[in-house]
């Protein structure tokens, strides 16, 4: 499909989305590369940007034009307030969001000329979203059609926040990043859908890799097969700039069971905070009754829109600045 066609989806964006877990002060610096062990290496003005996959996430939906709830902790340092801030305008209420004692989570990042990235997490305030705190929340949380979560926050909390809104009729998607091999067998089996990279999913279901990274000769059936014996039916796997491939073993139409989305090309300048944004996207998508498999097409350009910007949620556009860059690009 063009993007014309594709990115019609934004105009039926509604409904309400949950996301509990991380906010982080993303502390970020370019340099021409990354540095090695040991090495000091020179590069620009150091920037502090809003972030943390579950704030990013948010942020993502919001944008696009999905209601969304924030849930999760903040410090009592300078950092909750801007953090707060962001969010709040790009959409998202964070009314329900706790303020606790110490620092709020933080990110050390460093971007190369390339728009590759490294990433060091310090939780902070997000280790202290608790199994209490995902308690009494309840009503707000599971106010919503669909729940996102990563694992920036405690597993128990996450497993309790999946179960709460599993039980309570939420469809939640479960993004394994930072990525974990050993999920709760609750988790799993109150996540309706999973979210990981190539990567990931290979050594989550114990498959081997393709040589040479040729994904487009991969056996995906065989990954449906796993995918589905391992305790997910729904499932969409990102391959970076070679787009992602939708496993969704509830289609009734074999030919829907396997999809591969085609990728977005731009000229990437940092990539930080794109596999949020692909994630927030699919959120939105899916409150709104889009199929799985629309939602990763519309997060294919939301995605790709985020990476010609710097910072993660700074580089997150509106609908309307996503249809004139593609457009224009179209």
């Amino acid at each position: 499909m063009s993007a014309t066609e594709v990115l019609s989806a934004l105009d039926r964006i509604h409904g309400t989305v949950s996301v509990i877990g991380s906010m982080n002060a993303d502390y970020t610096v370019t340099a021409q590369r990354l540095p090695g062990p040991g090495e000091t290496i020179t590069g620009g003005p150091l920037q502090l940007l809003p972030g943390g996959k579950s704030g990013n996430q948010a942020a993502a939906a919001a944008r696009i034009g999905a209601t969304v709830q924030m849930f999760g902790a903040v410090g009592s340092d300078n950092n909750a307030d801007f953090l707060l801030g962001a969010l709040g305008e790009a959409g998202v209420n964070t009314t329900h969001v706790r303020r606790v004692l110490g620092p709020s989570g933080t990110t050390v990042i460093t971007v190369d000329a390339h728009g590759e990235n490294t990433i060091v997490y310090s939780p902070g305030s997000n280790a202290q979203v608790t199994v209490n705190y995902v308690e009494s929340v309840r009503d707000a949380l599971t106010h919503s059609t669909v729940l996102g979560l990563c694992l920036e926050s405690p597993i128990e909390t996450v497993t309790a926040a999946a179960r709460m809104c599993h039980a309570a009729g939420v469809k939640v998607l479960l993004n394994d990043s930072p990525f974990t091999p050993s999920l709760p067998a609750e988790l799993i089996e109150a996540s309706d859908i999973l979210l990981v990279n190539e990567h990931e999913m290979a050594q989550l279901l114990g498959i081997d890799e393709p040589e040479n990274d040729d994904w487009d000769s991969f056996d995906w059936w065989h990954a449906l097969d796993e995918l589905r014996g391992f305790g997910f039916e729904q499932a969409i796997v990102t391959l970076g700039g070679d787009g992602s491939v939708v496993l969704d073993g509830t289609a009734d139409d074999p030919e829907h069971r396997v999809q591969r989305i085609a990728p977005v090309r731009v000229k990437a300048v940092d990539t930080t905070g794109c596999g949020d944004s692909f994630m927030g996207t699919v959120l939105a998508g899916l409150t709104s009754g889009l199929a799985l498999s629309e939602s990763a097409e519309l997060a294919s350009y939301v995605s790709a829109y985020a990476a010609t910007g710097y910072g993660a949620q700074a580089s997150y556009g509106n609908a309307a600045q996503i249809r004139e860059a593609f457009a224009s690009a179209e």
